[in-house]
């Protein structure tokens, strides 16, 4: 009979975390380095949060929860918990591992007062939007069981940059624009921080942060009229000089088409940079978002089922439950 055991994080496990995760989720590999830079260093993390599941003495799972214990922007967001990820290995599937860990996950959130709890969308750090329903079935099923419910729904997006050039169109409604006085370039380090707050106050605080650790003012463009108006961002990641974003627009500013040029200029520089294709992970399927991409070419090559629990969810699923029984 196996010996198993779920734990806490302890120094030592990453490597074999990382193996894990490697086999567990082959569309979405990770690195060592990611880890550590995006886990084990984020401020909000807690040893005793990431689930660590043994088998044998051998790393057989693990589901990830975290919450707030340093404001992003000014918020602790004490009601709100995360779940950016769970994974067990395949060789130790099918005897409910999974479900401990997430259970276990859930614990240690409703613990710490948390009442709602997300898969995934924890920023800045989230490794995707929700559940991917092609890639991953069973976990879509697992956390259905558990109470979670889908609450939104995600895609993500591609275009390949080979022989791309600007529209003309877009040249055109840039020499308009630009005659009206709108300028389209990379910010100077002085206009940082007016791009910070502009991030932060027009759209989320996660997006200021970005933008306050960036690392090269070149992979920013912005649109200026006496203030920043808008921005689009590519490389804001590391390792990942073709992921593209984010981009925004003043909503004072929308229908001027500020947000196309933003875009195509972006491409531009990533095209001239030698990048074979642009990429980003999530917008709302049937937002306006999605539809400036797609008239610039990107389409969806992944859906997400954002999900959520709630205490309250949870309650009535277990007295339904029980009707049953």
């Amino acid at each position: 009979m196996s010996d198993v055991m779920i734990r806490a994080f302890a120094a030592g496990d990453e490597a074999s975390l990382v193996t894990a995760w490697n086999h567990s989720l082959p569309a979405d590999p990770t690195t060592a380095q990611w880890l550590r830079d995006r886990v084990l260093l984020d401020p909000n993390f807690d040893p005793e949060g990431l689930r660590v599941a043994v088998v044998d003495g051998e790393v057989a799972g693990c589901a990830y929860a975290v919450r707030r214990l340093v404001p992003l922007g000014t918020s602790l967001e004490p009601e709100t918990g995360w779940i950016p990820f769970f994974f067990v290995a395949p060789g130790h599937r099918g005897r409910g591992l999974g479900r401990r860990l997430v259970e276990e996950a859930l614990a240690f959130l409703t613990a710490h007062g948390r009442t709602r709890v997300d898969f995934a969308g924890y920023t800045p750090n989230y490794v995707l939007p929700g559940v991917d329903p092609e890639a991953y079935p069973s976990a879509l099923r697992l956390l259905t069981g558990l109470g979670f419910a889908p609450v939104a729904t995600a895609v993500a997006m591609d275009r390949r940059l080979v022989g791309y050039v600007t529209p003309p169109e877009v040249r055109e409604l840039l020499r308009r624009r630009v005659a009206e006085g709108y300028e389209f370039r990379a910010p100077s380090d002085g206009e940082l921080p007016e791009l910070v707050r502009f991030a932060t106050e027009q759209f989320s605080p996660d997006w200021g942060q970005l933008i306050r650790k960036f690392p090269d003012n070149r992979r920013l463009v912005i649109a200026r009229r006496d203030r920043i108006t808008g921005f689009a961002a590519y490389g804001a990641y590391p390792g990942t000089p073709d992921r593209f974003g984010p981009l925004g627009v003043d909503a004072r500013e929308r229908g001027t088409g500020l947000g196309k040029i933003l875009l195509h200029q972006a491409m531009t520089a990533m095209r001239a940079e030698g990048l074979h294709a642009a990429w980003f992970l999530w917008t709302g399927e049937d937002s306006p978002a999605a539809r400036l991409y797609g008239g610039a070419g990107y389409a969806v090559t992944r859906r997400f089922h954002v999900m959520r629990w709630t205490r309250e969810q949870a309650r009535e699923q277990a007295r339904e439950q029980a009707r049953e029984r």
